[in-house]
């Protein structure tokens, strides 16, 4: 895992980070916010999946919601979920598909 960046926010700790998938065989990346209250003791966690064609920084730019995770000991997960990379098929077809496109799916096999 690499940290792309990291800062300090209403007390917490907001980070970038990436890391080599196997599933998605290409290099992913999210984002956490972790509270001052992660210092002392384990907190619930919050997944925020962006919708189509967004990244992980898209409700950190648009989003506020630090100073309220702050406020309640949350952390707050943000994952890329949209594989990127060489071997994404192309989205010239369909914008629905390719590097940006991303689909939450709850189970691998019937």
């Amino acid at each position: 895992m690499k940290i792309i960046s990291a800062a300090r926010s209403h007390g917490g700790v907001q980070g970038v980070y990436s890391h080599v998938s196997e599933v998605c065989a290409c290099d992913m990346t999210f984002a956490v916010f972790v509270p001052p209250q992660a210092k002392d003791r384990p907190l619930p966690v919050v997944w925020y999946l962006s919708g189509l064609t967004c990244t992980h920084a898209n409700v950190m730019d648009k989003g506020e919601y630090r100073r309220m995770a702050s406020e309640l000991g949350l952390v707050v997960v943000c994952p890329d979920t949209s594989p990127r990379g060489p071997d994404v098929p192309d989205e010239k077809d369909n914008w629905q598909f390719g590097c940006g496109a991303g689909f939450y799916l709850d189970a691998t096999q019937e």
